[in-house]
């Protein structure tokens, strides 16, 4: 089923972010959509009829928006995208992020991608001319088949990993984002190990790990999937989101697990947080 698209204009496209720098989102809503995605949590704010991944709110605008908002923007690291793919499929037919991505790298911006899309590709030669591009990619789990489970409408983890060697093949800085890691599913030792000799393959600059997190609307998307897929899971999942004293031993035991993975692999100085 087709999702559905919804056009709307933006005053702004540009936001400051609480770590700093900003962000930038030509789309609401991910056609992904994958069953842990914290930003899930929008259609507090753009509600809609439809579950999350069946819609797609298109800001027309963006591009105009951005400009609007140069006149007077300090340069500085820019996200795209926080709240949704910035590559998901609709980009193929609107091309907004990657317009967007052009001015701001001529306006002396740094563009920082994050995305499970090998639509990004598109726009490779683009940013490795502008020489302010960093191209990065999320993997959850090395598991093909799992990976659909969990991220319906995403590519598989083997093409996010060709995303990274083609950027790195023009030139261009990379990063990974390993995360969410799913509890008893790829949290263990062995999975963590295998994403981190990856990384180190493929000479990624910069690696990040994240944990599964309680955020709006995720544990009830959670919850459905693992009551129909893994339904052993269920306890052990509420004990890590919810139990306070569960989820920091929890936490402290998936640090040590990533900081011996990342040691073993060698790319101890390119892992840049822990959950």
């Amino acid at each position: 089923m087709e999702p559905v698209i919804r056009e709307i204009t933006a005053r702004t496209i540009l936001n400051r972010t609480k770590l700093g720098g900003y962000s930038l989102n030509c789309y609401i809503g991910c056609r992904h959509g994958c069953i842990y995605c914290y930003a899930r949590y929008m259609q507090r704010f753009h509600p809609h009829e439809e579950e999350w991944g069946e819609f797609v709110d298109v800001k027309v605008n963006a591009v105009e928006a951005l400009y609007k908002q140069l006149r007077r923007a300090e340069p500085g690291e820019v996200f795209v995208s926080s709240a949704c793919d910035a590559y998901q499929p609709i980009e193929a037919k609107r091309g907004l992020t990657g317009r967007c991505a052009e001015v701001l790298t001529e306006y002396g911006f740094q563009v920082n991608v994050l995305t499970k899309s090998p639509l990004v590709l598109r726009d490779l030669d683009m940013y490795a001319e502008s020489g302010r591009a960093r191209i990065g990619v999320t993997v959850t789990t090395p598991d093909e088949r799992t990976a659909l489970v969990w991220e319906p409408r995403a590519a598989p983890p083997s093409k996010r990993f060709e995303i990274l060697k083609a950027a790195k093949e023009r030139g261009l800085c990379t990063s990974v984002m390993f995360g969410p890691l799913l509890p008893g599913i790829s949290d263990d030792a062995g999975t963590i190990a295998t994403l981190f000799e990856k990384a180190a393959e493929l000479d990624v600059d910069v690696i990040w790990t994240d944990a599964l997190n309680p955020r709006p609307k995720v544990w009830s998307s959670v919850r459905d999937l693992l009551r129909g897929n893994r339904p052993e899971l269920l306890g052990a999942y509420r004990r890590m989101l919810f139990n306070r004293g569960a989820r920091a031993e929890y936490i402290g035991n998936l640090r040590s697990r990533i900081e011996d993975a990342a040691r073993a692999a060698g790319v101890c100085e390119r892992l840049s947080g822990c959950p």
